[in-house]
């Protein structure tokens, strides 16, 4: 299986750079996206041969999530069931027979880290989520994760230290995750490959400049590790700011 998720920045603006286009193209078997920033009838994909599921925010032009898929899942779930996280539309969950499929957008902690509370507790309660599903079934999970997890992840590791994104706190509670025995895609075919970022800045020529960071993953529970296939980040692509990733598994 091809699977695709990508950080659309805006969906009514990414179809005006190319975004069919790539999605055609890759023909995925499953293709999520974060920040659709549209609410219920503001935009219709015509997609033929997809099942279409979106999860919109309550807040106008903010967050939401979508997943197109080839196969039909068994069932679907929006949100992870806790009502303060589940306004703004950020988690999707599809159920397959051998496994589960989640798209997420993380939580940005924000300048001066005035979120990072909250997304602290948002952290706990969504890996908890995860960790009830895998008690059924394995899971993958992709989105934007909004972290950086380690040095090799940003360009400008010192200077970010304390910044939303690359703060002790957020990596140590992707380090959690790992140590419940997940994987960080990526990261498991190319432990040490550097310089390869899935966002950049719109501001100070960033993107010309390489001057990203990793922050968009594909994660899967530790038993589908013998089913990983390869795992790519298509930097090439543009259209948003950030841009698409890949995962092969067979499943």
């Amino acid at each position: 299986m091809k699977l695709i998720s990508w950080n659309v920045n805006g969906i009514r603006a990414c179809l005006t750079k190319g975004f069919l286009d790539f999605f055609h193209q890759t023909d995925a078997d499953i293709f999520c996206i974060q920040e659709s920033k549209v609410s219920a009838g503001q935009v219709e994909l015509d997609l033929p041969g997809y099942y279409q599921y979106w999860n919109y925010a309550e807040k106008k032009g903010y967050s939401g999530t979508a997943v197109f898929t080839k196969k039909e899942p068994q069932s679907v779930r929006y949100g992870i069931g806790i009502e303060e996280h589940d306004r703004e539309g950020r988690v999707i969950t599809l159920e397959y027979e051998n496994f589960y499929f989640v798209t997420v957008y993380v939580p940005n902690s924000k300048q001066q880290l005035e979120r990072l509370s909250y997304r602290m507790e948002w952290e706990d309660a969504f890996l908890q989520y995860i960790l009830r599903l895998q008690e059924e079934k394995p899971v993958v999970y992709a989105g934007d994760l909004n972290v950086a997890h380690k040095e090799i992840d940003l360009k400008n590791p010192k200077t970010n230290h304390h910044n939303a994104g690359f703060t002790d706190e957020e990596r140590g509670k992707f380090s959690e995750v790992l140590n419940q025995g997940f994987i960080d895609t990526f990261r498991y075919f190319y432990p040490d490959k550097e310089q390869i970022y899935s966002w950049w800045s719109y501001r100070f020529k960033a993107r010309e400049k390489n001057a990203g960071w990793r922050i968009d993953y594909f994660i899967t529970s530790g038993s589908l590790r013998e089913k990983l296939l390869g795992a790519a980040i298509h930097t090439e692509v543009l259209g948003s700011d950030h841009c698409p990733i890949e995962l092969e598994i067979d499943l």
